[in-house]
């Protein structure tokens, strides 16, 4: 099985376990033998995919042999069997959905000067900025032959228009860098560009390649939008609690870049004198006693007040899911959303 099945339905698994719902659990472990093919072939597609022995081509490597979750792509793969007919198209849809994921966080590493990713020095640690920038327009070059090979123009235009969208909500959050403002109405534009716009369009691929009709996709979109919410809601929260050994990444990362996310919009309304104490951290990372301040944000009940916004994201991802027949794949989209708010890394 490959990490990405461990990573996603796993926990699920052991969670209905703990609270005596065998069946489901059981349902789970089935879901996850069904999907093993698929994603042993997803791996090796991606471990073959970059062809290229030159810096650029050699931090690329770097990100993609150290996995995440692999969600994006799960969402490609198990929309393409929500449709009437086979989707041969699918893995390569799939794997242009993930290189154009890991080509942002490439972006993103340096833009945001961070030294940690997936338990591992981010790829502009090992190879330098410029390198790590080169690797990011490569993926994003691959991403986009990869669609334009699946023979699927429509397809190809919206990835291309996600692309921007991701960049646009990248170029907004860097105008706020250093200077943290809590404003929710922006905090959603950049989650919905940057985060939920690639997941709605792993829905909207799988659900296209599949037959689906024109309101089925309609609803995949959203059921991508909410799943994508959803996702960046439960990073936010592990940013502020989560154990650095299980994320992965760098201790109150956000707070200290100065991010606007969720739990500190949380923190800064019910305790407003946290504003600027966050303010002082955006503007000098080290001169703030963090374990303190981060007693103090969790005490507000910020992080709870986030999982409960996950929680309802989550209910509107599966409210869309009401839009096909049922379906293994189905079942397994809903496992998905679960696994995704419940996750702890």
């Amino acid at each position: 099985m490959s990490e990405l099945g461990v990573n996603v339905l796993e926990p699920l698994a052991v969670v209905t376990r703990r609270q005596g719902l065998q069946p489901m659990a059981a349902r789970l472990d089935a879901l996850r033998e069904w999907l093993a093919r698929d994603l042993v072939d997803l791996e090796a597609d991606l471990a073959g995919v970059n062809g290229q022995d030159d810096l650029a081509g050699r931090a690329a490597a770097w990100l993609l042999e150290r996995p995440g979750k692999r969600v994006r792509p799960l969402c490609v793969l198990l929309a393409a069997r929500l449709g009437p007919k086979p989707a041969p198209t699918a893995r390569d849809l799939a794997v242009a959905c993930e290189l154009a994921h890991a080509a942002t966080l490439l972006h993103d590493d340096v833009i945001d000067q961070g030294e940690e990713r997936r338990g591992a020095p981010t790829a502009r640690i090992v190879y330098g900025n410029s390198a790590s920038v080169l690797a990011g327009d490569h993926l994003l070059v691959l991403a986009l032959r990869r669609v334009e090979q699946a023979g699927q123009p429509a397809l190809l235009a919206s990835l291309l228009a996600v692309i921007g969208e991701m960049v646009a909500g990248e170029a907004l959050q860097l105008e706020r860098r250093g200077r943290f403002e809590p404003d929710p109405a922006a905090y959603d534009r950049i989650v919905a560009s940057k985060t939920a716009s690639l997941f709605a369009w792993a829905m909207r691929a799988g659900t296209t390649a599949s037959g689906c009709t024109v309101p089925e996709v309609a609803a995949g979109v959203r059921f991508g939008l909410a799943l994508g919410q959803a996702f960046q809601l439960t990073d936010d929260a592990l940013d502020l609690a989560g154990d650095p050994a299980r994320t992965g990444k760098d201790s109150l990362l956000d707070v200290r870049e100065g991010k606007l996310t969720w739990p500190l919009l949380v923190a800064c309304q019910r305790a407003p004198e946290l504003l600027g104490r966050l303010q002082a951290v955006a503007l000098d990372p080290d001169g703030e006693d963090r374990t303190d301040l981060r007693r103090c944000l969790l005490a507000t009940g910020c992080v709870d007040e986030t999982l409960a916004r996950a929680r309802s994201a989550a209910t509107a991802a599966n409210a869309a899911l009401a839009g096909f027949a049922g379906s293994p794949a189905r079942s397994a989209l809903s496992a998905v959303v679960q696994a995704v708010v419940q996750r702890e890394a």
